[in-house]
């Protein structure tokens, strides 16, 4: 049948290029004359993880140019797509978690057969993954084991990392628009919001309600386990930070969370709720690949000549790269003991006018 918008006629095998991927597949141990059935798995496998992370930066590429923009309304068609592509997303992790699944149908004993013919190639040097977790944030300084990247990565690969973080992370672009957040004008949305007499009255009106009543919430260990010098340096200090989520991006992360039944804030707190969600399935990729390695070499070294597990164990705790956005967490309030906002805000946040 031939194809309306060229002309030409289409096959299904042609159109997907399956002769070239179904004849991608070159297991060593059939160059070597060793039996090893489930070398095929594990390249098809891999092949499919690498098709994945395709199309996830294909999307978050898309998602990236959009909040390249200095203005974007949270309500616009633009930011629809982004929702919608970050939904895909979350469901392209949950498709690479399970997968794990299908190479856990390979033993140890079947691992082995041709677990040596890799050396020294290693998932470790899978050139996507890595772009793909440039893009989103993570920069080599914050890397676990760096030593690592500089020994198994191509001089191409690392040039090609080192290109990628020139360019603005996603983290850093969505830094940029919650701190763009624009409800903080006093004189036109705060006039009559109601500020405790104890709070300090240096800050802006809500920042000094909330907290004045989140620190008198606080019980037990709470007391002394989350000082209010740590709150402070969240969401008031500008320089010497622990954090890289800026004070202004913290806040409004927070106020979203907070009030994201107004109308208003549902968009943005989806699109917060989507991006936390890959952080944790790809901090899940890793968990199921650590059981996974466990279980197939026990403690020996990865065949890149990582330490195997305990890379990948590291790797989980440290690559997590919204952590920062989770942690906000600690600083909820029961809806209850939320102040309450005045009516000027209260009627914008819900498209009133």
């Amino acid at each position: 049948m031939k194809n309306s918008y060229t002309g030409r006629e289409q096959y299904y095998g042609d159109y997907l290029a399956l002769d070239k991927i179904l004849n991608a597949q070159f297991p060593e141990s059939d160059a070597q004359g060793v039996d090893a059935h489930d070398e095929m798995l594990f390249i098809i496998i891999h092949q499919a993880y690498e098709l994945w992370f395709k199309q996830i930066a294909h999307d978050m590429g898309s998602i990236i140019e959009i909040f390249k923009n200095d203005q974007i309304d949270d309500n616009s068609k633009s930011m629809q797509i982004v929702t919608h592509r970050l939904e895909r997303i979350v469901e392209i992790w949950k498709l690479c978690v399970a997968q794990v699944k299908v190479l856990d149908t390979m033993t140890p004993m079947d691992f082995l057969d041709f677990r040596d013919l890799l050396t020294p190639a290693s998932g470790f040097q899978s050139y996507q993954f890595r772009i793909l977790e440039t893009k989103l944030g993570l920069k080599m300084e914050h890397r676990h084991e760096q030593k690592y990247y500089q020994k198994q990565l191509s001089e191409e690969h690392i040039k090609g990392i080192d290109e990628a973080e020139k360019e603005p992370s996603f983290f850093e672009l969505l830094d940029a628009w919650l701190s763009r957040m624009p409800f903080w004008d006093e004189a036109k949305y705060w006039a009559d919001f109601q500020v405790p007499e104890t709070a300090n009255k240096e800050l802006h009106p809500f920042w000094a309600a909330y907290r004045d009543y989140y620190n008198a919430g606080l019980r037990g260990r709470e007391i002394e386990e989350i000082s209010m010098k740590g709150f402070d340096e969240v969401f008031f200090q500008e320089t010497d930070r622990s954090m890289r989520l800026s004070p202004e991006a913290a806040r409004a992360a927070l106020f979203i969370n907070l009030y994201r039944e107004f109308p208003l804030l549902q968009q943005p707190y989806r699109l917060l709720s989507l991006i936390l969600e890959i952080d944790e399935l790809m901090a899940t990729f890793r968990y199921k690949h650590i059981i996974m390695v466990r279980r197939m070499i026990g403690m020996r070294s990865g065949t890149g000549g990582s330490s195997g597990a305990g890379y990948l164990q590291g790797a989980m705790e440290k690559h997590q790269i919204f952590a920062e956005l989770a942690s906000l967490a600690t600083y909820f309030m029961p809806r209850h003991k939320l102040p309450k906002l005045g009516e000027s805000l209260a009627k914008s946040l819900s498209f009133q006018l």
